[in-house]
């Protein structure tokens, strides 16, 4: 428990933030999770765009500070590895 008043604002600090990025890495998740199910569906032109926005949306959570660059460009880079594959089968 926190005694000192910094330390009961930290607290009261860490909770607003912890509220928030969950919702932003829900959001994120939701995102990566549709563009997976198109990739796999085989569906390339709904595949394009969930990757579009997933993509999209993992740079508004790096801007953010939820996740870290290296870790954004990281999934990015698998979502688009799995489309390029996609679109050389067809």
């Amino acid at each position: 428990m926190a005694h000192t008043l910094s330390a009961k604002k930290r607290v009261r600090r860490t909770q607003r933030r912890t509220q928030r990025n969950k919702s932003i890495r829900s959001q994120y998740r939701t995102y990566t999770t549709k563009a997976l199910k198109a990739l796999e569906a085989g569906d390339v032109e709904n595949a394009e765009q969930a990757v579009k926005h997933a993509s999209s949306y993992l740079d508004k959570t790096f801007r953010k500070g939820v996740l870290h660059r290296n870790n954004a460009a990281r999934r990015k880079s698998q979502l688009a590895r799995k489309l390029n594959a996609l679109r050389s089968q067809t």
